[in-house]
């Protein structure tokens, strides 16, 4: 696949954290029983910018954990018959707390719908809502992001790639084809 074009750099992606982050303590009146929950792999160090930066706005830190869906995906027989469960990291109760679900790319909404499925196994919360950096769109779950940090059309053909520099020493948000 060939690099069509590049969508964010470092900068639009700081940009759209702390415009994520703003909006997450907006829409909930502040930050209390409020919990992030990063779905791993790329949505985990976006939960934790968010939670970087609710902390500089706030003065609060919000508890942060990462969750791990290889076991609850609904794929998982025709991708791996040998799956790797890097295992879920919540070290703080959700019951009756606001979980807000963190991912790089929302597209079909399957990944969505195994963290809630995750979740739901964890704890009972109060409410759950979704922040994602990027939504794609294509959805074949009724599956809408309460944070978007960009929205991007695509074709079902394109791809969008999320770079990290914690995952993968760079940021950026491309589109290849």
């Amino acid at each position: 696949m060939k690099e069509k074009a590049q969508l964010m750099d470092e900068k639009a992606i700081a940009r759209a954290i702390t415009r994520v982050s703003h909006e997450i303590i907006e829409k909930n009146k502040g930050i209390e029983d409020i919990v992030l929950v990063g779905i791993k792999t790329r949505g985990v160090p976006i939960a934790n910018r968010i939670c970087k930066k609710v902390e500089q706005i706030e003065g609060s830190k919000i508890n942060t954990g990462e969750i791990d869906i290889t076991l609850y995906r609904d794929d998982l027989k025709k991708v791996d018959l040998d799956p790797v469960v890097n295992g879920s990291n919540i070290k703080f109760n959700i019951d009756n707390k606001i979980v807000i679900l963190v991912d790089d790319v929302l597209y079909t909404g399957r990944t969505v719908r195994s963290a809630l499925d995750a979740i739901m196994d964890i704890g009972r919360p109060k409410a759950i809502q979704l922040a994602v950096l990027v939504d794609r769109g294509h959805r074949e779950l009724p599956v809408r992001a309460d944070y978007v940090g960009k929205n991007v059309p695509t074709s079902k053909h394109e791809i969008i790639s999320v770079k990290l520099v914690e995952t993968d020493d760079e940021d950026s948000v491309t589109i290849k084809e």
